[in-house]
């Protein structure tokens, strides 16, 4: 890729908004050499699975493997990058970080939003936010590979087998089992289906859900503590918002069946975690598949490390090898359009009409 020239600047649909001194800061925007971070590379793919030698020769990428929890350090680290690509929701921007990085004009998520970035002091900051889409089905995949090694054992069968253990668990299985599925959104509607390939039955609640959607995917509508109360698995497929934040609570655990089990997939703060631990140390459920945490990566000296019948995982449910070229293709293409002048899949449109907007400062 070149760098694009001023008259390239110049033919773009906000070219009208441009005084000749704007042109001038353009053009050594686009001269000068242009930092970016990779952050929460976890399993150093990003490098191989993304074809960073798209852009621009003066574009120097980094990437981090490992994950900063700590402001100072953050800020520290980030403080001479023009971009940051954040994955999901690993590393949170916080007005407070955001305020400590001048020189940031391009901060970008994986998926088409984050909740832990703040949008709203990137936008009074000047800071476009973009995202880029992933591809596949691997939420819908990994609840469903939850389940079953949760149900059947698998995870601990394989250790015991490896320790000279042979044989010593007794399964469940799912036909005629009842799924209780919070949430028919895109992921809920698919695990659905793949519920009723199973011979289970399916019933659903959400605040707004209608009998008729419900119905769609095979599915019964029940009022939440219906729900709880007649569910073997209770699999939680909602957006995280204020609406959603603690939302199965303690009371909705003490109605779950002692034999019944809790999937989240979602995000972790939808489950009251305090609540769910006493209910797993207590067993007063069958057990919890968990791969979303109020706070990821969870230390080792987690409570949720230590109780019985639970199934970690580290946020896997988007990590496919799909959809990681499709989030790093996504990015590089988001930084090609904004050093061009047009960026694209911008989460803050206003912003770019601001006077504040940094990509031009």
């Amino acid at each position: 890729q070149k760098r694009e020239s001023c008259a390239a600047c110049a033919s773009s649909s906000r070219r009208s908004c441009r005084s000749s001194s704007d042109t001038q800061i353009r053009t050594e925007m686009e001269l000068t050499e242009l930092k970016l971070a990779v952050l929460d590379d976890y399993q150093g793919t990003a490098k191989d699975l993304g074809d960073w030698g798209q852009l621009a020769p003066g574009t120097d990428v980094e990437f981090f493997h490992d994950h900063v929890a700590d402001e100072a350090a953050l800020v520290n680290r980030l403080k001479d990058f023009d971009m940051v690509m954040g994955m999901r929701e690993r590393t949170p921007f916080t007005r407070s970080i955001l305020t400590q990085l001048p020189k940031l004009k391009l901060l970008m998520t994986t998926g088409l939003r984050n909740a832990s970035f703040d949008i709203e002091a990137a936008t009074e900051l000047g800071i476009p936010v973009c995202g880029a889409p992933g591809s596949g089905e691997g939420p819908t995949e990994l609840t469903w590979g939850l389940i079953i090694s949760m149900l059947r054992h698998i995870h601990e069968e394989d250790q015991r087998s490896r320790d000279g253990s042979w044989g010593t668990t007794v399964g469940v299985g799912l036909k005629g089992k009842t799924l209780g599925l919070i949430g028919l959104g895109h992921i809920g509607s698919l695990v659905a289906r793949v519920g009723s390939a199973f011979d289970m039955n399916i019933i659903a609640w959400s605040q707004n859900m209608t009998a008729e959607q419900a119905a769609g995917c095979d599915a019964t509508l029940v009022d939440k503590e219906t729900l709880f109360k007649e569910a073997d698995i209770v699999s939680v497929h909602l957006v995280l918002s204020d609406r959603s934040r603690g939302l199965v609570g303690a009371a909705e655990l003490a109605l779950m069946k002692p034999t019944a089990y809790l999937v989240n997939i979602s995000r972790g703060p939808i489950v009251d975690e305090k609540a769910l631990i006493d209910v797993l140390e207590r067993k007063a459920i069958a057990g919890a598949a968990l791969d979303t945490f109020d706070i990821e990566p969870l230390p080792l000296s987690h409570p949720l490390f230590k109780t019985p019948n639970t199934l970690i995982c580290p946020h896997l449910g988007y990590v496919t090898e799909e959809s990681y070229r499709a989030f790093y293709s996504g990015i590089i293409e988001n930084v090609r359009a904004f050093t061009s002048g047009e960026p694209v899949r911008v989460i803050n449109s206003d912003v770019l009409t601001s006077n504040r907007f940094r990509g031009y400062e």
